[in-house]
């Protein structure tokens, strides 16, 4: 960060603290986001050439009144906007996760009314939603009606139950429907004695080891299945 940066920096600060002193407002959900984004672009890391990772989890640290107005908002509802609007902020500038976006908010007592704090780490999970179309043997990326997601772990689980690493909206599918596990000689699907089966390409399998673009059928749900890079639709990434 440049000299000019740094002061334009720490004279934002002092004015929206002396701000927040003066008039007691309230924090918008608008200035919790913005707030998540810069943490983002601020601690983007390059791991490799055309990678760089960012920030998944995000913990919002509030003063007890503003917890109250974000508890009377919709705490789940307004978590759940600011991770889309994280999403959409790390697909426009080409940001990778490393796990899934949660966002949580926490009450700080020695925090007034207007202030607010973002402590942002980063986790690895079993997914994470994919931000570019970089697919690979060793990350493939799922769609699953239009959303996608990169495998960053060597076994997920797709169903219907809350505990599934996806969990998949459709009355067909059971609770834990589908692992689909990424090994050094290819990405296995495995039925895990599902009511309904698991159909690849149309037939249905026990088991089998998927190759790029493959199509996987799970009760009404289609699943998309890359390694390759760039090889699904890149219309919604601007390709």
């Amino acid at each position: 960060m440049g000299a000019l940066d740094r002061f334009e920096k720490k004279v934002e600060n002092v004015v929206s603290n002396a701000f927040a002193r003066a008039f007691r407002s309230e924090v918008k959900p608008v200035e919790i986001a913005s707030a998540v984004r810069r943490e983002m672009d601020d601690r983007a890391a390059a791991v490799t050439r055309g990678r760089t990772v960012v920030p998944n989890e995000f913990t919002v640290r509030l003063s007890p009144t503003d917890h109250e107005h974000v508890t009377a908002w919709g705490a789940d509802a307004l978590a759940e906007e600011i991770a889309d609007a994280a999403t959409e902020h790390a697909t426009s500038q080409r940001y990778a996760f490393v796990g899934p976006v949660k966002v949580a908010f926490e009450t700080e007592d020695e925090l007034s009314t207007g202030r607010f704090d973002v402590v942002a780490a980063t986790r690895r999970g079993t997914v994470a939603p994919a931000t570019s179309t970089a697919a690979s043997a060793r990350h493939p990326i799922v769609d699953i009606d239009g959303q996608r997601y990169i495998l960053t772990g060597p076994v997920t689980v797709l169903g219907r139950g809350s505990e599934a690493d996806i969990v998949v909206d459709d009355p067909g599918v059971s609770r834990r429907h589908l692992e689909i596990r990424v090994t050094a000689s290819g990405t296995i699907a495995t039925d895990l004695g599902s009511t309904n089966g698991t159909f690849v390409e149309g037939h249905r399998v026990q088991a089998a080891t998927l190759v790029d673009g493959n199509t996987i059928t799970i009760g009404r749900t289609r699943i998309l299945f890359w390694t390759a890079a760039d090889s699904g639709p890149d219309d919604e990434f601007g390709g």
